[in-house]
This record gives structure tokens, C-alpha cells and sequence, in this order.
């Protein structure tokens, strides 16, 4: 009797020791799945939950005595996903091959309001002597697939930016070929209407008004010009007090022949009293005229009834004038909408559209301050964008520089150097000066520059920047060690102000500058303002 109670107390304290072993060891994963700050959710073999730790129930929004006895697959798995679930627990429980144990797997689950969350997943077995039990570690996904949306986001924000410093670098290009054309085309249409004396008061007439038609076109050449150059500089653009009537009219008038010839339909709803915009007339005149024109193209390839709706508004409380361009062509695919406004995305077959208008129109619309969006949905069922101004107002500055320059009183007995190697440009100008009386001398390049300032005085010099053998840089810092004080009295004439090496230069050296193409009254202006330094 002794014997055996003897052997019976060391067994026992064995007992005890391991059962609060056990206990300790239970208490610990306890511990550790509550503290977990991922889902733990354990289910038994018939796919019920036994273990719901408190990261899962914040994440799916059930409490533990809810979640524990239900099925799985009912709790946290969205329906379209169920079957599968099933289906790969009864194959797996059937065959003993595993396909999802041990792997990382990245899917979504499903919240008790119905709402999805990815996540990441691992499952594991434990093998019990009675039963199995599968424990899934859920990792919530949300704030980093939220960080990787915004990454992204960043990363087309910057190749947005890079795509649209492309556009300016070729834009820089475009203008500098057309500005010297049309520098000669403005300047001797100008020219011609200020100063011709026909035989006859009727041919006089005839041929001025042709001349003017001449040089309206060649400004509006300038104008788009400019506003490329505006765009690829991003500067502000210059405002003065404009009415979205008369814009709007416009551009239906420029392009009435082709949306009639076309079978289209203009709806305007535009209230006679909205107030007046602080804009840049051209610019918004391009972006309108964009718009209506993308509308047309996607209208001609449609059968049917063919609209365009063009309507505008104030929002009194955002102090902002509304325009909104509709038609009921086929719209703009869902998988292209985010791209409308790239530079040089388009949908149009080659020549038909080079993918720059609506990115461009963008680059206007914000420069002053606005949006261009295309919204999501539209009274006529196509496309509809929306253009937003601030109502501001026109500076003095901007109405100050409109009005024309007034010409100087003709020069007595001064000398001029016009300094251009396009000669047509270079006689152009040595006319604008001939006229108010300078004595001209031209050149093709610095070099003969240089010779010709040997010839004899000089009070004035018009010069390029970009030209053959010694350009207009390199012709300035001979100005500098030789003859310092012409230094005073050099005017820039140049279509390369966007170039960065003559952006570089101008900022140096301060000299003024007038853009090509040019008027009379932009020379005068310049002019003007070196009368003290011309001895005026």
C-alpha cells in the first residue's frame, strides 16, 4: 500500500507539471493571437469558424461569439469566390494534396457590410489525435495597395510632366519655323494697309482691304503661335474683359460651313446677361474651338441625328463662368477616359488628328487659373466637357499692352543695324525704321555685323539671336569688349525666346527683346523705350 502510494505521488506532480505547461503554453498563443495585428481565423474540417482573434473582428466587423460555430465561407468569403472554396476543401480533404496550404495568396475578402478588402493570405494545418483544424493568417492590404494607387498616381503625374515638356521642346521647334514667315507676311501686310496711296480711290480701297485681310490671317497665325510658346513656357496668360457670347459666336461662325455641310446642329444656351471674364481672348478661343471641332469629328462617322449642345452659367458661389460642350456621338470608352487628355493620345486614324488639342486646351484652361474635365455623364448621351474660368478681371497692364504703341516722331540723322540672316526679314525691319526716318544698314549675321559698325555711326541695333557665323550671343560679347556703349542700344528680334540657351542669354544680359512674328507697333514700343539711351 505504501509502494503504490509512493509511486502514485511522483506521477501526479508529473501531471500537475505538465498540465500547467499546457496551461502556460495556452495561455501564451492566446496571448498571441489576441495581440496579433493581423486576422487569425481558425476553422475545424466542416469549414466552421473556431478562433475569430480581435484584428478579424475589427477588420470584418463581427464580434468573436458571432463569428465562432458559423461557416467560413458565409463570414468572410465573397459569394463569387465561395464555390471555389468549397470545392478546394472537399478536394483536398479527398486527395490529401494541398494546393493553397503554405503559399502566399493575395485575393479579397468580405466585410459584414458586404464591402470587399484585400488581403494578403497564408492557411495552415494543424493535425490534431481527433480532428484538423485550418488557421488562416489575413494580412489587411487597404493602406498599402492605397500608397501604391498614390505611387502610381504620382508616377503618371510626372510622366504627365514629361510628356507635356516633350510637347513644348517640339512646340519650340514648330515656332520657330513658322515665325519667321510670318514675321515677314504681318510686318508688309501692316505696311501696306498704313501706307498705300493707289491710283484710284477704288483700287486703293480694294487693295486695302486685302492687304488687311492678309494681315489679320498672318496676327491669327501669330496668336496660335504664341499661345504654343505660352503654353510650353507656362506663363500666365495675358486678360482682358471678354464676353463668352461673342467667343462662342466666334468659333460657330469659323466653323459653321463644315458643321452644316456635315448635318450637324448647334444648340447654344447661354444667358444674355452673364457677366464679363478676365481671359485671354485667343487662347479661350482655342480651347472652345478645339473642343467643338473634337465634337464634329465624332459626329461625322455617326448616322442619324447629329447635336452639339454648347451651354454656359455662373456659379455664383465659386465666382467661376461655366461652359459645357455635349453631342450625341458615341462618347468616350470607359478604358480610355483617364488617357483623353495625354499629349498625343488619339483615337483618330493618321492625319486625321495629331492628339494634342484637348492637352493642349488643358495647359490654356489651367493657366488661367481653370479646369477642362470630361464628366461622366451628358445630356445627349456622347461626350461632354466642362470648362471652368475664374470670373477675375482684366488688369490695366493687359489693356495697356493691346492699345497699339504710338510711333516716335520721324528720326533725324540716326543710324540703324538691322542684323538678320533671313533677308526678307532683315528688309522688313529696315522698312518699320525707314518709315520714321532712321538711315538702315543690314547684315546677315554677326560677323558682318561687326564690319559694318566700321562703316559709320550707329545709334540703334536690330538683331537675331539664332544665325550662321557668329550669332547674335556671341555678336553681343564682341559689343561688350568693343564697343560697350551699343550695348545700351541693341534690341533682340528673335522667334527662339523658348530655346533654353536664348532663354539663358536674355536673362543675362537684359537686353529687350520682340518676338517674331512682329508689327510696327511692337518695334515702336521697344523702341520707345531706348529713346534716352538713342539720344531721343
Amino acid at each position: 500500500m505504501s509502494g503504490s502510494a509512493s509511486w502514485e505521488l511522483p506521477e501526479l506532480a508529473s501531471l500537475t507539471r505538465r498540465l500547467r505547461d499546457l496551461q502556460e503554453t495556452e495561455a501564451v498563443s492566446a496571448a498571441v493571437i489576441a495581440s496579433s495585428l493581423d486576422c487569425i481565423v481558425v476553422s475545424d474540417e466542416d469549414g466552421r469558424v473556431v478562433e475569430f482573434n480581435p484584428a478579424a473582428q475589427n477588420t470584418f466587423g463581427y464580434s468573436r461569439d458571432e463569428a465562432v460555430s458559423q461557416p467560413l465561407a458565409e463570414l468572410i468569403i465573397p459569394p463569387s469566390m465561395r464555390q471555389l472554396h468549397t470545392d478546394g476543401m472537399a478536394r483536398y480533404m479527398r486527395t490529401g494534396i494541398p494546393r493553397v496550404l503554405g503559399r502566399r495568396l493575395e485575393l479579397e475578402a468580405m466585410r459584414r457590410d458586404g464591402s470587399t478588402v484585400p488581403v494578403e493570405l497564408t492557411i495552415t494545418e494543424v493535425r490534431l489525435p481527433e480532428r484538423r483544424l485550418f488557421t488562416a493568417h489575413l494580412r489587411d492590404l487597404s493602406a498599402r495597395k492605397a500608397a501604391e494607387a498614390e505611387i502610381e498616381r504620382q508616377r503618371e503625374s510626372l510622366f504627365q510632366s514629361e510628356k507635356m515638356a516633350a510637347l513644348g521642346s517640339l512646340l519650340a521647334g514648330v515656332a520657330h519655323e513658322l515665325n519667321n514667315p510670318l514675321a515677314v507676311v504681318l510686318g508688309q501686310a501692316t505696311m501696306l494697309c498704313d501706307g498705300f496711296a493707289g491710283p484710284s480711290p477704288e483700287s486703293a480701297r480694294e487693295i486695302e482691304r486685302r492687304a488687311k485681310t492678309i494681315e489679320q490671317a498672318a496676327e491669327r497665325c501669330a496668336r496660335v503661335v504664341r499661345s504654343f510658346l505660352a503654353i510650353a513656357r507656362q506663363r500666365k496668360a495675358e486678360r482682358r474683359e471678354i464676353h463668352l457670347q461673342e467667343v462662342v459666336a466666334q468659333v460657330l461662325d469659323l466653323l459653321a460651313y463644315g458643321l452644316r455641310t456635315a448635318g450637324i446642329g448647334v444648340q447654344t444656351s447661354i444667358p444674355a446677361d452673364l457677366p464679363a471674364i478676365g481671359a485671354d481672348p485667343d487662347q479661350l478661343h482655342q480651347v472652345l474651338l478645339n473642343l467643338v471641332v473634337n465634337a464634329q469629328q465624332a459626329l461625322e462617322a455617326k448616322d442619324g441625328s447629329r447635336m452639339i449642345r454648347i451651354s454656359a452659367g455662373h456659379d455664383l458661389r465659386a465666382d467661376q463662368l461655366w461652359i459645357t460642350i455635349a453631342d450625341d456621338g458615341p462618347g468616350v470608352p470607359e478604358s480610355i477616359r483617364s488617357r483623353v487628355f495625354d499629349p498625343f493620345f488619339t483615337t483618330k486614324t493618321v492625319g486625321e488628328g495629331t492628339g494634342i488639342g484637348l492637352a493642349v486646351s488643358r495647359g490654356l484652361a489651367e493657366a488661367h487659373g481653370g479646369t477642362l474635365r470630361l464628366l461622366d455623364s451628358s445630356p445627349l448621351g456622347g461626350a461632354h466637357f466642362e470648362l471652368r474660368l475664374p470670373r477675375g478681371g482684366a488688369t490695366a497692364q493687359a489693356a495697356a499692352d493691346d492699345a497699339p504703341a504710338p510711333a516716335p516722331m520721324p528720326a533725324r540723322n540716326r543710324h540703324a543695324l538691322v542684323v538678320d540672316d533671313e533677308p526678307e526679314i532683315a528688309r522688313t525691319l529696315a522698312e518699320i525704321l525707314e518709315r520714321r526716318g532712321y538711315q538702315c544698314a543690314l547684315a546677315a549675321n554677326g560677323r558682318e555685323a561687326r564690319a559694318r559698325l566700321g562703316d559709320g555711326p550707329c545709334d540703334l541695333i536690330l538683331c537675331d539671336i539664332r544665325m550662321p557665323d557668329t550669332d547674335g550671343p556671341a555678336f553681343y560679347r564682341w559689343l561688350g569688349e568693343n564697343r560697350p556703349e551699343l550695348t545700351e542700344r541693341i534690341v533682340f528680334v528673335t522667334g527662339d525666346t523658348l530655346g533654353p540657351a536664348a532663354g539663358r542669354f536674355l536673362a543675362e544680359s537684359g537686353a529687350p527683346v520682340v518676338e517674331k512674328p512682329f508689327t510696327p507697333s511692337d518695334i515702336w514700343r521697344v523702341v520707345a523705350s531706348l529713346e534716352p539711351a538713342t539720344g531721343r
